[in-house]
């Protein structure tokens, strides 16, 4: 079987990086020549950084990578494995969609109080959205692996 991958997710982070990188540098730069810094680097920078976060764990999680100690999981016999297999799978659709749950309501509760942020004042729904829309696309990529692993196609150890 092919590698399994999550292309949105790595694009999604490749671009996360690559602008905190530029506004880093920029800001570094502006910084030596007049002594000022911008003002959106670091609210920037701190969301960039979460949605970095929750695209690399998809990723992780598309192609079997997260930590798993897989002592038990070996050790039991075809059907019992399978079911340790769901059981693992069912807990992190739970947690998953508890999170996307949750960050979609805070989303929503955001754009109906119309909250700004506090460095730029702009509208904090922006910055939330992408909690419940990345933790979505992980409870895309853990059935994905769930169903996988349950088909035999993830090794746990390369």
């Amino acid at each position: 079987m092919k590698d399994p991958d999550a292309r949105l997710e790595r694009l999604l982070a490749t671009l996360a990086i690559l602008i905190i990188g530029v506004i880093s540098l920029a800001n570094v730069l502006v910084r030596y020549i007049t002594d000022a810094s911008f003002a959106f680097t670091e609210e920037f920078s701190v969301f960039l950084l979460v949605v970095l976060t929750f695209a690399g764990a998809s990723v992780a999680l598309r192609r079997n990578g997260h930590i798993r100690i897989g002592l038990l999981e070996r050790a039991l016999p075809g059907p019992a494995r399978k079911a340790l297999i769901l059981f693992q799978g069912v807990c992190g659709l739970v947690v998953l969609g508890l999170i996307t749950w949750f960050g979609a309501r805070m989303t929503w509760q955001e754009l109906q109080w119309g909250s700004l942020s506090p460095g730029l004042g702009l509208p904090q729904w922006w910055y939330l959205g992408w909690l419940p829309l990345l933790s979505g696309l992980m409870l895309l990529r853990q059935i994905q692996q769930t169903l996988d692993r349950l088909r035999g196609r993830l090794e746990d150890e390369p």
